[in-house]
């Protein structure tokens, strides 16, 4: 909106004004930002179902921020350009407390008929001077009629124009603040052109109306905030947009999203499904569902890597969650009492009648071991490696199993009061069981 003129930009620098605003401008304290728990480790049978209650806390400031500052510069701007240009380092200094790569930009806007009705003052960077010196290089003048030329610097300001240079995976903030409506088109692009400009570069805006409702006469500031994710601020006083800006950058909407990769046979999901949004800075919980399948690998260690996106972005480290399941052996060893051989290493005829066994296991894995039972005494000796020999011998009467190192290939003989017992157990503890008949004692 048009109020007076002063001289341009390259020629004379409006001195700030003094301003006692009472706002500190800093962000609210926050114990944690990231997702809890970030690991998840236990062991769990093959087919099992595990949940976990999982918080993933958004920063107070979306991750990666490029944030663009687009200014009304017309001349009834003067005390929100001052109200921005002496608060604009404490911004900066808080906003890359929270995300330490910040960029910032700067660029303004006037009407039809004005010099530099659209400039960019400094693209995307990290350097807090050169931001302060766009900021300072600020001057409220021209304006013409009320309506000014914001659509075509929204337009400019996404894919249409591609004025900014928007760093990959980033979160674009717009924010906006002046005193009147636009002219629609302006400079031949429509609101329609400006909200598909803004939502090709994925920028979400913030638009401050200053001293009253002018920004949104016709609705246009609403419209385009709801259209990106953004938000609208009615009736901020000039001297308080500084800290405007900052408020409106801690209560952005957040949309978490996940990127998961996990090994075969294992599997994560959420509920509610995602993404989410919410308030910069607030909770999403979610019931994380780990499910192993029934064909998981048993004794295999699986694992799943789930990173949380915020509007898209890398978080940090914080946001990285692991999952890791030790699958659990459920399946028993085989065990056998197979044919043995003599102590010349010959299997002989009738060698179940000769008491000559051959203690035979295996298991889907390694560390199966077998152990030998008097069933009639309970006595158990072992354990002894799987394929081991032995000679059965029945010691009628006996009142006590005792076993002797035998010669040859048979390295051991139990005099047993009944039959034997082979009992296989693998390393998860599965056990298996046969019988070895134990010949009758010769008469």
């Amino acid at each position: 909106m048009y109020l007076h003129q002063t001289s341009k930009r390259s020629t004379t620098r409006r001195s700030a004004l003094a301003i006692t605003s009472g706002l500190l401008l800093s962000l609210p304290a926050t114990a944690w930002a990231g997702v809890s728990p970030t690991t998840v480790s236990q062991s769990a049978d093959p087919g099992t179902v595990l949940h976990v209650t999982k918080t993933v806390t958004t920063p107070v400031i979306p991750p990666k921020p490029d944030i663009v500052l687009l200014a009304d510069e017309t001349g009834s701007m003067a005390d929100a350009i001052a109200s921005v240009r002496a608060e604009m380092a404490s911004i900066v200094t808080t906003v890359k407390a929270a995300q330490p790569d910040a960029h910032f930009a700067v660029a303004s806007y006037k009407d039809l008929g004005d010099a530099d009705a659209f400039e960019v003052l400094t693209d995307l960077t990290a350097n807090a001077t050169t931001v302060q010196n766009a900021v300072n290089s600020l001057v409220a003048d021209g304006g013409g009629d009320t309506p000014e030329a914001q659509l075509n610097a929204l337009w400019q300001l996404g894919d249409g124009g591609d004025a900014i240079t928007f760093r990959a995976s980033s979160s674009r903030i717009v924010v906006w603040f002046g005193d009147a409506p636009g002219h629609d088109p302006s400079n031949g692009h429509s609101e329609a052109d400006a909200i598909a400009s803004l939502q090709g570069v994925d920028a979400q805006v913030l638009a401050i109306g200053v001293e009253g409702p002018g920004l949104d006469a016709t609705g246009q500031a609403s419209r385009i905030t709801a259209a990106t994710g953004g938000h609208y601020y009615s009736g901020v006083t000039a001297g308080q947009v500084g800290a405007q800006i900052l408020a409106g950058l801690q209560n952005l909407p957040a949309t978490v999203t996940a990127s998961t990769t996990c090994d075969p046979g294992l599997s994560v999901s959420f509920s509610p499904a995602l993404p989410q949004t919410v308030p910069s800075g607030s909770d999403v919980v979610l019931d994380e569902t780990i499910t192993v399948a029934a064909s998981a690998t048993q004794g295999a260690t699986l694992g799943c890597t789930t990173e949380f996106l915020v509007n898209g972005a890398s978080a940090g480290d914080g946001y990285t969650q692991t999952v890791s399941i030790t699958v659990n052996d459920i399946t028993p060893p085989t065990v056998s009492c197979g044919p043995g051989v003599n102590p010349d290493g010959v299997t002989p005829g009738g060698w179940k009648k000769a008491g000559f066994f051959q203690m035979v296991a295996s298991d889907n894995l390694p560390g199966v071991t077998v152990t030998v039972t008097d069933v009639k005494t309970g006595t158990t000796f072992g354990p002894y490696d799987p394929g081991t020999y032995l000679k059965l011998t029945q010691a009628v009467g006996a009142s006590a199993s005792t076993v002797s190192a035998f010669a040859g290939a048979v390295p051991w003989q139990f005099l047993f009061a009944g039959d034997a017992r082979l009992t296989a157990t693998d390393a998860a503890g599965n056990t298996a069981t046969a019988i070895c008949k134990v010949p009758p004692a010769a008469k």
